[in-house]
């Protein structure tokens, strides 16, 4: 039967049969099968190569040459089909897949060829790399003695491990998340809580002269007493998260009660039912809605004392405090709470016994607030408290004639208004920075002798740091809280003066303890020493007393001196006894000092020492 027209195309003339070959009637796929085991039984034949190994140009080993145009040879030798029965009959599709197949077994091997070698050089590289690296180390150790191939293994295992740990804690750890993991055995145990908080540089180079009477704020508070601390709350600097602090996180003795649901709490003095504290919560907004210098000073006698006879009122000291903010931040946190609806309509202003006028305070909107404005309106309006809200608050607004801008020229009014606010924020009790908590919290505590329960918590993310301005805008909201930026920039010189300077008494104080305890104990030993060789010199115990009195007396006179010199140890600083009281002492110990003729001259120096300590 004739091959089919494909096939026939494909090899050309007809094909003689080989001897002994069934004869094909049908399509040749439904003898394949049959001619393919014939094929396989006769030595020499292509099918029985296939069978017998790989294909040619496949490698059998790792040194061999890869013979990659073989299979195109292979596939080439369609001419001498003729050699090949099986693989002449076969379809041009099932030859392409046999070509294909060969190739990529080919290539396989090839690939998995160049790793093994590629393997291989880098660990012979890795080898010699890691040799030179040892032999510029342990050159010197040479001399010793040659390490043998068991060190080396170990060397080596261990170098892999930490390389294996490094990249390990690069895949743990990524970027600068574990930083501090990677620092901790180069830092210090015990890290200062009160570092640098805006992660500039903790030293601090001053810019303004302050006295010491300035720098030490240590105020005499007796909660117990009839003074009076007064928080003036500014607006958008921080001050309800400070106020919160006042009443809820300070340990006292009797803390403010604080309800659920209510603002307020009752902050009473211990064993009194009268408040210690004026604030928006423990008294309320008793002076007006953030009421400022000016209303306060005149304000918070009259609420205190205003319902007693002028004669039964207590002499008070009243301690103002309060916290300011950097002026571009706080500007723009009250942008965006006007924005929400805020309009502080219920604020008073009372100066000189009087509220502004609507011609002395216009108003920057028409409507019932002024929520939604845009930044450039906000900005735009003259008569915007906004504008160098801090120096007014701060200020006393009588120097200036209160809101009436005609008293004075603006340049001399804000000349005058600047220096009042530099003053009373200098002889406040107290003032902190919202850019500095735990400072804030630290100057507190030094300044009231009041400890907070749990620590400040500094946020640098806030609603005035979502808003992006650029630099036109920024220059813009400087230009017009001007006052505001030098009393930001004085203020901040002072508190971190104030800072440093109650840092250096505390560390020197804590030198001072350290250098009493020390003495102290110079003075136990010395009296353990000299009762001991007291003891030395009375070899029989059972001996009288009676019978050796100048041993019995010598005995009594060093214990003497030594009892009085740990009572000169143990006195406190703040226990000295008076003049008087020290020549009585002597006039009384003076017979006891003469029978110590028989103690060393190093004892008399060393109490002579003490004296002159004391």
């Amino acid at each position: 039967m004739a091959l089919p027209a494909c096939a026939a195309r494909a090899l050309g003339p007809p094909l003689q049969l080989e001897r002994g070959a069934p004869a094909r009637t049908t399509c040749p796929r439904r003898h394949s099968r049959v001619e393919a085991e014939l094929a396989a039984s006769r030595p020499g034949s292509v099918a029985a190569s296939v069978r017998a190994g790989p294909p040619r140009g496949v490698s059998r080993g790792f040194n061999s040459q890869p013979l990659l145009d073989e299979p195109l040879k292979a596939s080439s030798s369609l001419a001498g089909a003729a050699r090949a029965p099986l693989f002449a009959l076969l379809l041009r599709g099932r030859r392409r897949r046999m070509h294909n197949l060969r190739r990529r077994w080919d290539l396989g091997s090839l690939c998995r060829a160049l790793l093994t070698r590629g393997l291989a050089a880098l660990g012979h590289s890795l080898k010699h790399v890691l040799g030179a690296i040892f032999s510029k180390i342990f050159g010197p150790l040479a001399s010793v003695g040659n390490m043998d191939e068991k060190s080396n293994k170990l060397l080596l295992a261990l170098v892999m491990l930490f390389l294996f740990a490094v990249i390990v804690l690069q895949y743990v750890c990524p970027g600068t998340e574990c930083q501090l993991l990677r620092l901790q055995a180069f830092s210090s145990p015990l890290p200062d809580p009160y570092r640098s908080e805006d992660e500039s540089s903790a030293r601090f180079v001053p810019r303004y002269n302050f006295s010491r009477g300035d720098l030490l704020r240590k105020v005499d508070f007796d909660i117990k007493g009839d003074d009076l601390i007064v928080f003036l709350h500014i607006q958008k600097t921080g001050g309800t998260t400070f106020g919160r602090h006042l009443v809820r996180n300070i340990q006292l003795e009797q803390p403010c009660e604080c309800r659920v649901g209510q603002k307020k709490c009752t902050c009473h003095r211990p064993g009194k039912r009268e408040t210690w504290l004026f604030s928006r919560f423990s008294t309320g907004w008793s002076c007006g809605l953030h009421a400022d210098w000016t209303e306060l000073t005149s304000c918070v006698p009259a609420v205190v004392d205003g319902k007693r006879d002028a004669r039964l009122r207590p002499s008070r000291n009243f301690h103002y405090i309060t916290i300011l903010r950097d002026p571009v931040s706080r500007y723009l946190s009250e942008w965006r709470h006007v924005q929400r609806g805020a309009t502080w309509k219920a604020s008073l202003h009372v100066c000189d016994g009087r509220p502004p006028t609507s011609e002395e305070l216009p108003s920057c909107y028409t409507g019932d607030d002024w929520s939604g404005c845009p930044l450039k309106e906000f900005m735009d309006c003259p008569y915007n408290l906004a504008n160098n809200r801090q120096v007014r608050m701060l200020s006393d607004l009588t120097l200036v004639g209160c809101y009436n801008l005609s008293v004075m020229p603006e340049k001399q009014r804000n000349k005058v208004l600047l220096e009042s606010a530099k003053s009373n924020l200098k002889h406040m009790a107290f003032f902190g920075l919202t850019e500095f908590q735990r400072k804030t919290q630290y100057l507190f505590e030094k300044t009231f002798n009041m400890n907070f329960i749990s620590p400040f918590t500094q946020y640098n993310t806030t609603r005035a740091s979502s808003v992006e301005i650029n630099e036109e805008l920024q220059k813009r909201i400087e230009g017009l809280n001007f006052l505001d930026m030098e009393l930001y920039s004085y203020a901040k010189d002072l508190f971190l003066q104030r800072y440093q300077f109650m840092r250096q008494k505390e560390h020197q104080e804590a030198r001072r303890k350290r250098q009493e305890q020390r003495k102290f104990l110079k003075g136990r030993f010395l009296q353990t020493h000299y009762q001991t060789q007291s003891q030395g010199q009375n070899p029989n115990p059972s001996q009288n007393p009676s019978q050796n009195p100048n041993l019995n007396a010598s005995q009594s006179g060093t214990q003497n001196l030594f009892q009085n010199l740990i009572q000169n140890l143990t006195q406190s600083s703040g226990q000295n006894p008076s003049p008087k009281e020290n020549q009585e002492s002597q006039k009384q110990n003076s017979g006891q000092e003469q029978s110590d003729g028989n103690t060393s001259n190093g004892t008399h120096d060393y109490i002579g020492s003490v004296e002159k300590w004391r």
